[in-house]
């Protein structure tokens, strides 16, 4: 699957912050099927038992490639998750390279629902979320000026993913 964009990345979200030393650095990439994919891998601060990945931050990640996926659509809409039902299948661990897809399932004018998950790179499927948003605008989510938060644009070279 060819790769259309890479997104921005902000500076201290948990997930795709990269200038906070806890957070995941994911980056985020539009795929040409209007599917959004990262390739990312959870850290031992991110551990709930040994060598296990903490639900909070598993439901993070998938709220974050189910938000971001409307960015295809609209890059000057936010989400606001109204609901999140996730499903733990398999153990997710830290320090091991992982996949993750959001694609958009219904959109409406004034919410959309989408689906996530978390996969290992051959595959097996290790947790999956359906997440239903509010669409709101910028100004509406925070006072802050989000496009200085959102302001690291950084290019590489990733240009297919098998999904």
């Amino acid at each position: 699957m060819k790769v259309v964009k890479r997104q921005t990345n902000s500076r201290n979200c948990i997930i795709c912050g990269l200038d906070n030393p806890l957070g995941v650095k994911a980056p985020f990439y539009e795929l040409e099927d209007g599917r959004l994919y990262t390739r990312f891998q959870f850290k031992p601060e991110h551990q709930s038992y040994p060598g296990r990945v903490h639900g909070g931050m598993i439901t993070a990640m998938l709220d974050e490639l189910a938000g971001r996926v409307y960015w295809i659509v609209d890059p000057n809409m936010y989400a606001v998750t109204t609901s999140i039902d996730v499903k733990f299948r398999k153990p997710v661990p830290y320090n091991t390279i992982l996949q993750g897809v959001g694609k958009i399932i219904v959109n409406t004018s004034r919410a959309y629902e989408a689906v996530a998950e978390i996969r290992t790179m051959d595959g097996v499927v290790l947790a999956t979320a359906d997440i239903k948003y509010m669409k709101i605008t910028g100004d509406k989510v925070t006072d802050a000026n989000i496009d200085e938060e959102m302001c690291y644009d950084i290019p590489d070279d990733l240009k297919d993913v098998e999904v």
